[in-house]
């Protein structure tokens, strides 16, 4: 069973795990169990069994003086993101021998942190879809299912299956209209929208320079926080220093978790947006909201001035034109060999012209204004991170969306943290994850991670996919 960030950081300082053994685990758990799943787009095994053993050799020397919490924790990369001398495909079959002529930052920064990298992990082509199907490179399989080929989410699917499914404790995903939140959200476990620029995003293979965002996901809302500050960039001994005294933003998740949550004002989904929430999803966001209210907080019906189903379709052109300034000629080309569902996607925005674009880039300045003003007296606003739960793919509409909760996030320039609920009752699928995200002002990460942590703590473990490598 592959622990936790957290777990190994714990084990690492008093000797009872090494990150050897800790690489060496999800190795095995990839070579055993990723021919079902098939979340991985390139395994590095033998340079991370090399970066494993200085990572120990590093521990030893350090004779005490601290390194960080990410110090030799397995990690994978969504291959979006650009690792020098290495192949990024972003998805794409015509991309597959495109070797990456430098490191992203944020890669840097992990690696910088002591990460050990395992590979790159599957991906919708450049980013471009939310139930995390791929016709040429590969659908990885939802690990919630054993026997039915179910959407991971997208796009950032084979990070979302590599995490759930045991093989890594985390991985970087990206998102622009929820790319890191829906994966987590339809593998069951934690994902992290960061504030859009927070994070850079050179080195990032782009699909909306206005709206991409890395983030971590992870099994659980601390190791997200933790993941979080070595991608940021944060000093390792900062980041140890207030992770054990619970200083900086981990003073604020306890604070959440021992005092619980009143005075904080949460804004929920009005009777008007809870239309279309498939039963499960919809029962599991009630429970989820009552024990949100049974922690102290106030949790009220919150209407944004513009619906959910208006930002997720008619805010999107920005979204669509970005996409096609970087995909255009190759969508256009017949022969190019690329998804065909991504090509309908990116191919409308040859329609889309200057001064439509530009309209929209205003009309975002207008909503986030009417947003804010809305906001006014809320700490968050908590929706179920999808309509539903995972579906088979083959009933999954590639002319639709699971994003209608989602695109909101990036649209308005917030943070959101989304989280299991637990899983839904069983069916004809078995029990299938559920979940909800906090959603924050752009720049309150700690918040909504701490909102988050409080529930999480509340709500007790969640159970491991039937496709697990602890299983």
């Amino acid at each position: 069973m592959t622990a936790t960030i957290a777990e190994l950081a714990a084990g690492y300082r008093d000797g009872s795990r090494s990150p050897v053994e800790a690489t060496e685990e999800c190795l095995t758990a990839i070579a055993s169990l990723d021919g079902r799943v098939g979340a991985w787009q390139a395994v590095y095994a033998d340079e991370a069994r090399v970066a494993a053993e200085a990572a120990q050799v590093a521990l030893t020397l350090a004779a005490g003086e601290p390194v960080g919490p990410f110090w030799g924790v397995p990690f994978a990369l969504k291959d979006i993101v650009d690792v020098e001398g290495r192949v990024t495909t972003a998805g794409s079959a015509e991309w597959s021998s495109r070797v990456s002529p430098a490191t992203g930052t944020v890669a840097r920064r992990l690696l910088e942190a002591g990460g050990v990298l395992l590979g790159k992990t599957k991906t919708v082509e450049f980013a471009m879809g939310g139930w995390g199907t791929n016709q040429h490179m590969g659908t990885p399989w939802n690990p919630w299912d054993p026997a039915v080929l179910r959407t991971p989410g997208g796009s950032s699917s084979g990070s979302g299956a590599a995490v759930a499914a045991g093989m890594a404790p985390c991985a970087v995903g990206t998102d622009t209209g929820g790319s890191v939140r829906l994966p987590a959200a339809l593998c069951g476990i934690v994902g992290l929208k960061t504030t859009e620029g927070l994070l850079p995003i050179d080195g990032i293979v782009p699909l909306s320079h206005t709206l991409d965002t890395p983030g971590p996901l992870a099994r659980t809302v601390l190791d997200a926080a933790l993941m979080f500050d070595a991608m940021l960039g944060t000093p390792a001994a900062e980041v140890e220093r207030d992770w054990l005294a619970g200083g900086g933003r981990y003073r604020a998740m306890r604070a959440a978790l021992e005092g619980g949550l009143g005075g904080r004002r949460i804004g929920c989904l009005s009777d008007a947006e809870r239309a279309g929430v498939d039963a499960a999803q919809l029962a599991a966001y009630d429970a989820a909201l009552g024990v949100l209210a049974g922690l102290g907080a106030d949790v009220v019906a919150f209407d944004p001035p513009t619906s959910f189903e208006e930002m997720k379709n008619t805010r999107f052109v920005i979204v669509t034109a970005e996409s096609y300034h970087y995909y255009g000629e190759m969508m256009e080309d017949p022969a190019s060999k690329v998804d065909e569902r991504v090509r309908a996607r990116v191919l409308p925005g040859a329609a889309i012209s200057a001064g439509e674009y530009i309209a929209a880039m205003v009309q975002r300045r207008t909503d986030l204004a009417e947003f804010a003003e809305a906001f006014e007296g809320f700490d968050a606003m908590v929706t179920p991170t999808t309509p539903m739960l995972p579906l088979p793919v083959d009933e999954a509409d590639e002319t639709n969306t699971p994003a209608l909760f989602t695109r909101a996030g990036n649209f308005l320039a917030l943070c959101s943290t989304t989280v299991p609920t637990g899983v839904s009752p069983a069916g004809p699928g078995g029990r299938l994850p559920t979940s909800i995200q906090f959603m924050c002002r752009g720049g309150d990460e700690t918040l909504s991670l701490s909102l988050a942590a409080a529930y999480e703590a509340a709500r007790g473990p969640m159970p491991a996919p039937p496709l697990w490598a602890g299983g």
